[in-house]
């Protein structure tokens, strides 16, 4: 619901004199109005509504040194912190960080063997195939019924969760919104080490062992990659990859073979919006790193011609391009071919490149484009094409479908190798890896839109890839509206043919506020069994050959956390839940786009029959 400026100031009360009060009134209509009391829809910005369920800290940050610094350029510590408490209603937490939930001094190392059951970054393998092997797992199909909760652990401060953990040797590692690397214990949730960053972390950790060193990877949302010591929670090394100031880090980095790979993406296709903004000069990119120092062995932009001025706006600013292509999702690794591959987001401004929207490869050791398949041409979209004032809106304006899931590599049973991936226009893509992206076959499985189709990440085992559907946008006031009948649901397609072999009907919400039957949280795959969390919060669990419901939980409730941080579920979107020995971690709430706030990571177990 979109608040008048007298209503968000009496929310904060005595939080601020008068006159920050005000000032925080100006501050915000000038700054930050024009995206957070839109009334459209598919202005992908928080609600004035949703704002208030955040941390004073969150917000902060954000206009500080995070995602939207670049709209509070010139602003004072002061006048931050002004609009900070208009907007949240809160004033800043001055409480210490406490040691409840701390593991034993005496416990020590990993609990259990490092190479034994894992999940290692996005994908549980370099094939980002987010099927987890019976060896792996630990939970069969006659098990997942008895799924309970053991522990949950709450972000300090946070109202959304969206970074997916990593499991291995027994150790838990996981980012949040509160400028921390967590590491806990699997088992139990209890904190080993907590890590500051300098921005926060979305993306999932990657884990590694360098002579003898284990080591967990992962970036910021200020473009910096760490290396920190995976058993003592300190600093190997940092290297910031991008110096745009709209950079960012959301999929994960992927180690091989010595070398760290991860690609980069960018938030100016909404910074880029304002009509004083000279938009846009960003590119993605694919950056190497060695792992051992953090120092570039290559860099390779997914668009190869530097932005230069085009033309100039309604109001006299000069506009460039070509821009674009960001890479929001985690590299995938062939090692047969000694090749990289990634997805890539929309073009952000006249002229649309050939690679936007598209699978891009890349050569392993030198960086050097191989192949591209492009999925939708001439997709060139900022989020001003949705707003009043549409002066940055590139003329040829495209629907925005890029892709926000990695590819998926599969060798299928006959031994022909497949890449597998869904696109936020509702179409899932299978190319040929081995004959330069040749399209084998592409399904369409909904309607498609700015948030999905299919979004985040899809599974897939040897016989078939495993989607979720979201065709969903909200409204302001929180509740849902579908594209179409056919909005929501769970596809499961045969990998060699694309036909569907599986599917589950869309999920009705009932009288629940904030709520879809969307699915556009990543899923997850075990031997008969796919897991798929909601934006309702209900995470669910389908037997793969007939698609019966197994078991459901609703997430979207109150939690006593193993660290004593107040917590809540909520919306699940972005990451979804890993499968590791025999429990399932699942984070729950994500506030964007009018979903349910949360900040729990879940940890499930086997219950007794």
């Amino acid at each position: 619901m979109k608040l008048s400026a007298a209503i968000a100031v009496a929310l904060i009360g005595s939080c601020l004199p008068a006159t920050a009060q005000q000032g925080g009134a100006a501050l915000y209509a000038q700054r930050c109005a024009q995206c957070h009391d839109s009334t459209d829809a598919n202005i992908r910005a928080p609600s004035r509504g949703a704002l208030q369920s955040r941390s004073f800290d969150e917000v902060l940050g954000a206009i500080t040194t995070g995602p939207m610094a670049s709209f509070a350029q010139g602003l004072s510590n002061d006048e931050r912190a002004a609009i900070a408490s208009l907007v949240t209603g809160k004033a800043a937490s001055h409480a210490a960080a406490g040691s409840a939930g701390q593991c034993a001094q005496s416990e020590a190392g990993f609990p259990r063997a490092i190479d034994g059951p894992r999940w290692n970054g996005w994908g549980a393998d370099l094939n980002n195939s987010r099927f987890q092997p019976a060896a792996m797992a630990g939970l069969t199909q006659d098990q997942v019924s008895r799924l309970r909760l053991k522990w949950a652990f709450g972000f300090p401060g946070a109202s959304i969760a969206f970074a997916q953990p990593t499991v291995i040797g027994g150790l838990l590692f996981v980012g949040g919104t509160d400028r921390k690397v967590h590491a806990l214990d699997a088992r139990t949730g209890c904190t080993r080490w907590v890590f500051p960053t300098d921005a926060p972390v979305r993306a999932a950790i990657n884990f590694a062992t360098m002579d003898g060193q284990p080591v967990v990877f992962f970036g910021d949302l200020l473009a910096n990659i760490y290396a920190v010591n995976a058993t003592t929670g300190t600093l190997i090394w940092k290297t910031r990859i991008e110096e745009h100031l709209a950079a960012r880090i959301t999929g994960a980095p992927v180690f091989y073979s010595g070398a760290v790979y991860v690609g980069v993406s960018s938030i100016e296709e909404a910074t880029g919006s304002r009509p004083t903004y000279q938009c846009c000069t960003f590119r993605g990119s694919v950056v190497a790193l060695k792992a051992d120092t953090g120092a570039q062995i290559w860099k390779t932009y997914t668009i190869a011609e530097a932005p230069h001025p085009t033309r100039t706006n309604a109001i006299g600013t000069q506009l460039f391009g070509p821009a674009g292509a960001s890479v929001w999702s985690a590299p995938t690794i062939d090692v047969q071919r000694k090749a990289l591959y990634v997805a890539t987001s929309n073009s952000y401004a006249d002229p649309a490149t050939d690679t936007s929207d598209a699978i891009l490869a890349f050569d392993l050791s030198t960086g050097k484009m191989l192949w591209h398949q492009q999925a939708t041409p001439k997709d060139s979209f900022v989020v001003a094409c949705f707003g009043t004032d549409q002066s940055n809106c590139p003329q040829d304006r495209g629907p925005d479908h890029d892709f926000g899931q990695s590819p998926i590599l599969v060798s299928l049973r006959d031994g022909h190798r497949v890449l597998v991936i869904g696109q936020k226009s509702g179409v899932v893509h299978a190319l040929d890896p081995d004959h330069e992206g040749k399209i084998l076959w592409q399904t369409r499985i909904g309607q498609g839109g700015p948030l999905g189709g299919t979004e985040w990440g899809s599974a897939a085992d040897q016989d078939r890839i495993y989607v979720a559907n979201s065709d969903v946008r909200f409204l302001r006031d929180g509740s849902r509206r579908l594209n179409s009948s056919e909005g929501g649901g769970l596809f499961g397609l045969d990998l060699a043919t694309g036909k569907i072999a599986m599917q589950v009907a869309p999920v009705a919400c009932g009288d629940r506020p904030q709520c879809s039957p969307a699915l556009s949280a990543a899923v997850t795959a075990i031997p008969g069994a796919v897991f798929s969390g909601g934006v309702s919060g209900f995470l669910r669990a389908y037997a793969t050959d007939d698609a019966k419901l197994l078991w459901e939980f609703d997430t979207a409730r109150d939690y006593t956390t193993v660290n004593d941080v107040p917590g809540h579920g909520g919306a699940m979107d972005g990451p979804g839940p890993i499968v590791v020995d025999g429990m399932l971690y699942v984070n729950s709430g994500y506030a964007q786009w009018g979903g349910l706030p949360g900040n729990v990571l879940l940890a499930f177990e086997v219950g007794t029959p």
